[in-house]
């Protein structure tokens, strides 16, 4: 993610803030300039310090203190363009619930950020399609008090309020054995679907995604079942960069998808604070993270990515806590990674380089042979 700072007085700011902590100014998000705005009111409305012509106002759920996106007031819409997909909130006469709504918005807000920036679609194919939607639900409040379970059905993203629990969510990971489980990991691996539909379903992609992946018209409740019974292939890691994507060509897109939207968010992160890996090893790894990845090629950032986790896992480790990012990149993940960012950018207009992936391939086998062995 970009940087933001106060247009008033120059501090620093978060993406999630809604009030300069330096000078005391209002703060929104303004979607389409992509920046976080001071403002200054004007009776029911707000002037943006950062686009002065447009007056707005808050989306609804400010009143909630579940969102700081701001809408021009001449437009009718009530919900901002992330909030509007919205379907079902948890109760939020329940205290807990009101707070564990907020964690998952700011997450769902990071996924939108996203999306925009990559000009990805957020309506429909057509009329008759089911539209993205989100239903945000707490078993205990269900009529049958059946278990929430998190997933994809149609373009409906059903996630349990309970993962915005930090105990919870380590709880189910463990369980599970997953080496990383968060709510914005969620987002992202379940959007992945809602854009399985959108982009590689009935279109030029589903051919060369099934040679990269599999075929996805093997009975998908069976694979599961398969999998949870007898767990990932011994050499998965070879072919997948999860467990869990071993299980289906499906779920192999959608960890795939989370993990570009990993990559590119955090590295326009580490470009925005203009970082260089330059560490003091006999075998080169350095990387100048001077790129934007919203509009690089993959190969370049695979070379960015790979020295960056090394060494935001070192540091982390020097603190003891797990490693940032406790993946690795082989070269079937790295040439499936390709794939997703040929998808997204043939559907935003933008021009795909016919030989990224196997330059992406080149470049992973390069730098990672200037990185020790993670155990």
């Amino acid at each position: 993610m970009k940087l933001f700072e106060c247009q008033n007085c120059g501090q620093p700011l978060y993406f999630e803030n809604t009030k300069c902590e330096s000078c005391g100014a209002p703060l929104g998000y303004l979607p389409r300039e992509q920046t976080v705005t001071a403002l200054r009111g004007v009776g029911n409305e707000w002037q943006a310090l950062a686009r002065h012509h447009t007056r707005y106002r808050f989306c609804q759920n400010a009143v909630h203190d579940a969102c700081n996106w701001l809408i021009p007031v001449h437009e009718p819409d009530q919900f901002c363009i992330a909030c509007r997909h919205n379907r079902t909130i948890p109760d939020l006469s329940q205290p807990e619930n009101l707070r564990r709504w907020r964690l998952i918005e700011v997450a769902k807000h990071r996924l939108f950020y996203t999306l925009l920036k990559l000009r990805l679609p957020l309506d429909a194919k057509n009329k008759d399609a089911n539209p993205l939607t989100f239903d945000f639900l707490d078993p205990s409040a269900t009529a049958t008090g059946a278990p929430v379970m998190t997933g994809h059905d149609n373009g409906l993203i059903t996630l349990n309020v309970a993962e915005a629990d930090d105990a919870e969510r380590e709880r189910v990971r463990g369980k599970l054995g997953e080496l990383y489980r968060t709510l914005l990991g969620h987002f992202r691996h379940e959007i992945a679907h809602y854009y399985w539909d959108r982009l590689i379903a009935d279109s030029p992609n589903l051919e060369p995604f099934r040679e990269l992946f599999g075929d996805e018209r093997k009975d998908y409740g069976q694979a599961l079942q398969t999998y949870y019974a007898n767990a990932a292939p011994p050499d998965w890691a070879s072919h997948f960069i999860s467990a869990y994507a071993s299980s289906h060509p499906w779920e192999d897109f959608a960890e795939t998808w989370a993990h570009y939207f990993h990559m590119v968010d955090t590295l326009e992160t580490a470009n925005a604070f203009g970082l260089v890996v330059n560490p003091k090893l006999s075998k080169g790894m350095a990387a100048r993270i001077d790129f934007d990845p919203l509009h690089a090629d993959i190969d370049r950032i695979v070379e960015g990515w790979l020295p960056l986790t090394f060494a935001v896992n070192s540091i982390n480790r020097s603190m003891g806590a797990p490693d940032l990012y406790p993946f690795v990149l082989s070269p079937a993940v790295i040439t499936k990674l390709a794939f997703v960012h040929d998808c997204i950018r043939q559907q935003a207009g933008r021009k795909v380089t016919p030989t990224a992936a196997m330059r992406a391939v080149i470049a992973g086998l390069r730098q990672r042979a200037g990185i020790p062995t993670v155990e």
